[in-house]
């Protein structure tokens, strides 16, 4: 390909050789080869303008910088960041124009919701695409997803796939860091969908504002917001904004789609979903929240233009997600249950839903993941202590930092609290602890790992999967 057809609809400062011959694109000078273009990003840590020289020795075709290196090859733009996902899109044809793409984005539930939304769309005859936390699918064939937005090579490689799979859609969750490094520049999506906002993640964007703006984000590269108006950031997120606007509520009737006299079953939610029409809905995932998901994944299917009766029919049908209020079978008299939870909203959420379905006691086992938000770890160890019977606290994924401390800061947040706990810093013991002791009726709730099969610790990542821990604890 021709470094001008890949640099196409991206303003270049000085002229450079447009009919130089590209056979790759990256950002990771580790991955650089004969004929690539290696696209030089500042990050955190490391300058690719510092490596600029060594790419070309390398044998790269050109180098993309955004000041004058006095190097030959060069192509010289104002922001490579801004710039990288427009690069990668037109090496790959731009894949993304062909197919009609919704972007979920929220603190919480995006997950289940992308999962809901695939399900819904493919019970009614149609082929999807999916990109988020637990996994890439491509129809039905399955990738492993390394981040919840992929890098935009990754990203654009995927669309592509997409499309030469006949994919009509692709669902996606859309993070506030991706929005915020740009990985999505240049995307546009049909569908944008707010689930809720609440604190995380403010290790890396440092205040809420910043956080809440690059949620914002998204929704300037929609056509139709589908938005969360019992959140009290849902109508502000999309204030301003040329995109049609539609709502969904649970606890207002001020709402384009809304959800009245819901029931909740231990293995699922019933309500009536209102609009200009009223139809029952039913979403086989137990919990408050799943209200809210299955809500705005219904809300998301209807703006996409497909009739209300078969967009219930199809929910009714859908599956539950991996690690996201996941039953463990254990042919015990007490009820074991894996969810992601990480975040004192996420934490809440599970407990309360549960709260309404459990017969015994509801025992949170959880902990909180190291180099992230220290401030989330005391919110979550009250909430934890205020909503639940008993506490077992312990570790997550502690990565560098000393599981002890971490624990430490939980404990900081149940000081004074009546509810009973036990810390067991081996997340494995930990979860024999709380099996051992669980009585009739009991809820076992496992928070934060969810889905993932590995923990990482200060001595490196390991294989751990709650699942197989369960089963070999009770085997025994």
């Amino acid at each position: 390909m021709k470094l001008s057809e890949i640099m196409n609809g991206i303003e270049v400062l000085p002229s450079y050789e447009k009919d130089a011959q590209v056979l790759d694109v990256t950002q990771d000078s580790r991955l650089v080869k004969s004929g690539s273009l290696f696209v030089c990003i500042k990050g955190n840590s490391f300058d690719g303008h510092s490596v600029a020289k060594d790419m070309l020795s390398k044998g790269a075709a050109g180098i993309v910088v955004e000041r004058d290196l006095g190097l030959e090859k060069q192509v010289i733009v104002k922001d490579t960041r801004a710039v990288f996902s427009k690069i990668c899109a037109n090496y790959f044809g731009n894949p993304a124009e062909k197919l009609k793409l919704i972007g979920i984005t929220g603190t919480n539930g995006k997950t289940t919701t992308t999962f809901l939304i695939k399900q819904i769309l493919e019970n009614m005859g149609k082929k999807v695409g999916l990109i988020g936390t637990v996994q890439n699918m491509v129809g039905s064939e399955i990738y492993p997803a390394k981040y919840t937005t992929p890098d935009p090579y990754e990203l654009q490689g995927l669309f592509k796939m997409m499309v030469d799979a006949n994919c009509e859609y692709c669902v996606m969750e859309v993070s506030s860091q991706a929005l915020a490094q740009g990985r999505v520049n240049g995307v546009r999506f049909l569908v944008g969908a707010f689930t809720n906002l609440t604190q995380d993640h403010l290790d890396y964007h440092k205040t809420w504002e910043n956080y809440f703006n690059a949620k914002r984000l998204l929704f300037e590269s929609c056509d139709i917001a589908v938005t969360n108006a019992d959140d009290k950031n849902g109508l502000k997120i999309v204030d301003g904004l040329d995109c049609k606007v539609l709502s969904y509520a649970v606890n207002t009737n001020n709402a384009d789609f809304c959800a009245k006299n819901v029931r909740f079953k231990t293995d699922g939610v019933e309500y009536e979903l209102v609009s200009n029409f009223i139809g029952r809905a039913s979403c086989p995932i137990p919990g408050r929240f799943s209200v809210y998901n299955s809500l705005c994944a219904c809300s998301v299917a209807i703006a996409l233009g497909f009739d209300y009766r078969d967009v219930l029919c199809a929910i009714a049908k859908s599956k539950g997600v991996k690690g996201r209020i996941e039953v463990v079978p254990t042919n015990t008299d007490y009820t074991v249950i894996i969810d992601y939870a990480h975040s004192p909203d996420g934490l809440e959420n599970i407990i309360t839903s549960l709260r309404e379905i459990t017969k015994g006691r509801i025992v949170t086992l959880f902990g909180c993941g190291g180099d992230r938000d220290k401030t989330k770890r005391p919110k979550m160890g009250a909430i934890a202590a205020e909503l639940s019977d008993f506490c077992v606290v312990t570790s997550d994924n502690p990565r560098s930092e000393d599981p002890h401390a971490i624990i430490e800061d939980i404990l900081e947040g149940m000081k004074g609290a009546s509810t009973p706990y036990k810390v067991v810093e081996n997340r494995k013991e930990a979860i024999r602890w709380a099996l051992e002791n669980a009585k009739t009726g009991d809820v076992i709730l496992l928070a934060g790992k969810g889905h993932e099969t590995y923990q990482i610790l200060p001595t490196g990542t390991i294989h751990f999967d709650e699942r197989e821990v369960i089963a070999e604890i009770l085997g025994e």
